[in-house]
């Protein structure tokens, strides 16, 4: 048999196979996180409890849903005097069949502001490992995994801008520190604190789960309680 004819075979068969397009062009990181995600929701259900407060599985993944496929309730993300109209949103995506959110949250549309190649790497790898972890650490037996080295790094970039946006009005001088990684200082000035521990630990804990984040605070004992309790959601 010719070479022409095994590359037009070939083909062929590339032709036919099932690929989803979207998923080709998917960062590494944001595609095996969104994949874990999906995996842990299926498997506990969609009544299961998150970190977040107030939200079943089910609720999540409407969130999700409408972050990357409903743009007019998404902006109710991001906008308070719109997050009525969000709330409504999410609550009728929540309604749906439960297979097909876990299958629109598997499948992101190609077209998503959030979502789109360009834009995935950036807006996905904090977003759905975080999201992740709210559906491990709700669960009554979750154990920490150990994360991929390249992930740590990953998140150790997007903790450096989240650490300095989400404390920067804290009325010290946080000192965050992530061993191996780096460190960055934020705050307004004042007393010190450090915040120590891995990327991992460090993005639950900055993005308002500090509850269940593995870290250490050392500092003042005012300031480090005001810290653990304090609303860092974005």
């Amino acid at each position: 048999m010719s070479d022409v004819t095994l590359n037009r075979r070939s083909r062929a068969r590339r032709a036919r196979s099932p690929r989803p397009a979207y998923d080709h062009f998917m960062s590494s990181y944001a595609r095996s996180e969104r994949a874990a995600l999906v995996e842990s929701m299926a498997a506990v259900g969609p009544d299961a409890p998150t970190l977040n407060a107030g939200w079943t599985t089910r609720d999540l993944a409407a969130h999700l849903v409408v972050r990357e496929r409903r743009p007019d309730g998404a902006v109710g993300i991001f906008v308070p005097p719109l997050s009525g109209y969000a709330e409504r949103v999410r609550r009728q995506v929540a309604a749906g069949d439960w297979a097909d959110l876990l299958d629109q949250v598997r499948r992101p549309p190609l077209w998503s502001p959030v979502s789109n190649p360009l834009t995935d790497e950036l807006a996905n790898t904090l977003e759905f490992f975080v999201h992740h972890e709210d559906v491990r650490r709700a669960q009554a037996d979750w154990q920490p995994r150990e994360l991929p080295d390249g992930l740590e790094r990953a998140l150790w970039r997007r903790v450096s801008v989240l650490g300095r946006l989400a404390l920067r009005r804290f009325p010290a001088r946080l000192l965050i520190q992530a061993p191996q990684h780096g460190e960055l200082t934020t705050g307004r000035g004042g007393e010190t604190l450090r915040l120590v521990g891995t990327p991992g630990e460090l993005a639950m804990f900055l993005s308002g789960r500090q509850r269940v984040a593995r870290t250490r605070l050392d500092g003042p004992t005012e300031l480090a309680d005001r810290l653990r309790n304090a609303n860092l959601a974005l």
